[in-house]
């Protein structure tokens, strides 16, 4: 096929697809309660029971998509806004001479430099599950890969990828282990010194096979069109402020809570104070960010639309469903090989369930008294979840950050399926030999 479809038809296939499985799925739910205590609804175990319903309409499919886009109103507000920002300080000049300056001090050291990318989002992902927030960065990495002489491919693998890989295997992502561990009833970061060994091991692996793959498909390096010896001032308090920012930013998601309203805030911010330092009007600075905005509105639309899949899976009363057909069987096999199964059951579950904390919410009630039942410990549980849910991000194409990501990458999806199948095999080969492993040794 020499035209492939792109990330809006290829969304737009899946919406369909899903709608029509509410037509063949039969339908079924599972009871929830409110938990006063935190404040928030769970699923009750051994509750699934068949549900008698009128099928969604086409209309009601139709009312899903701009449910969808409106569901992730924060986060969509969230890239534009950071990408108005980004967009901004790029058109200040100091994202040239700044990468101007990495260049010339990491001349003929390329694999080191794209070794600390990997490190940086790889430590991003486990520490505060960075994803969506990449979607803004990533014309301004893909510049500096190309000065570099990577191609998309291999910027997005290390940065989306890693920071993907780092939440999945991560001791602390607080929207993944964190949560799930607390439906699970089990002591918050407890088992962490066994997630550590295998993220180590699991990010040497990636970090080799990325090189490996850049090592072997350079491009030409492209040239900046700012060529400036040295930052001057402004642009230096500039990337100094965009530094700050990000640290103010992290502590605010770690210490404080913050979600994308908070930090969608700061970056406005930064984007109206680098723009007067750098002796723009403020007609002018606005003008800039507008036009930042129209670079991050598709993006936006495919966040929105994959968010719509969920929401007809889920008025259609199919996912519970789907996940008592994925879990009900695993009590009839041994607790080693119940474990893999459990993970890669999580894994399928992720094209309904976006979401990997909601998957949490979702599946961890259901997974506990099953994993009692057949002798498999709750920490393994959790383990399958993680490795399971949240690997997938990286090939979902219902991951709206996914297809966006792709989408300013100019990269194909059938492309990235062919490039990124491999290393994702084989990370998922050692997250199901960490669980047999787990198994063995009792890991509680």
């Amino acid at each position: 096929m020499n035209k492939f479809p792109n990330a809006f038809v290829i969304i737009l296939s899946v919406i369909l697809f899903a709608w029509i499985l509410t037509y063949i799925i039969p339908k079924g739910n599972y009871q929830r309660e409110l938990d006063t205590i935190n404040n928030r609804t769970i699923v009750v175990p051994d509750s699934y029971e068949r549900k008698e319903a009128p099928h969604l309409s086409a209309f009601n499919a139709l009312l899903a998509i701009p449910k969808g886009i409106a569901g992730r109103a924060d986060l969509m507000v969230l890239i534009l806004l950071l990408g108005g920002c980004f967009y901004l300080i790029e058109k200040t000049g100091a994202l040239n001479q700044g990468l101007n300056k990495l260049i010339t001090l990491l001349k003929g050291k390329e694999v080191f430099a794209l070794s600390i990318i990997i490190l940086l989002f790889l430590t991003a992902g486990a520490t505060i599950g960075l994803q969506e927030e990449i979607i803004a960065m990533t014309p301004v990495l893909l510049l500096f890969g190309l000065t570099l002489g990577y191609n998309p491919s291999t910027i997005v693998t290390a940065s989306y990828g890693s920071a993907v890989l780092g939440a999945a295997f991560s001791p602390f992502n607080p929207f993944g282990v964190v949560i799930a561990q607390k439906e699970a009833e089990l002591e918050l970061l407890s088992g962490t010194e066994y997630r550590l060994i295998i993220l180590l091991i699991a990010a040497v692996v990636w970090t080799f096979y990325i090189v490996r793959y850049a090592s072997k498909n350079r491009v030409e390096k492209a040239k900046l069109e700012l060529d400036i010896e040295g930052l001057t001032a402004r642009n230096k308090i500039i990337l100094a402020l965009l530094a700050f920012t990000f640290s103010v930013v992290t502590y605010g998601l770690i210490v404080l809570s913050w979600g994308f309203i908070e930090m969608s805030a700061c970056f406005f911010g930064l984007g109206l104070v680098c723009g007067f330092i750098a002796g723009f009007d403020f007609n002018k600075t606005t003008e800039i960010y507008i036009d930042g905005f129209k670079e991050m509105i598709f993006a936006c639309i495919v966040i929105g639309l994959a968010n719509s899949i969920s929401i007809i899976m889920s008025e259609g009363f199919i996912v519970d469903t789907i996940v008592f057909g994925l879990f009900s069987p695993l009590q009839n096999v041994p607790p080693s090989v119940s474990g893999v199964l459990m993970m890669i059951s999580q894994a399928i579950l992720h094209f309904p369930i976006p979401s990997y904390s909601g998957q949490a919410i979702l599946t961890m009630p259901i997974l506990t008294p099953l994993a009692d039942l057949i002798g498999l410990s709750r920490q393994v549980c959790v383990l399958a979840y993680q490795y399971g849910a949240i690997m997938m991000d990286i090939i979902m194409p219902t991951n709206g950050s996914l297809m966006a990501v792709l989408a300013l990458a100019g990269i194909k999806y059938n492309h990235w399926i062919k490039y990124i199948i491999k290393p994702t095999l084989l990370i998922m080969g050692i997250a199901a030999i960490a669980i047999l492993i787990a198994v063995q040794f009792g890991y509680e």
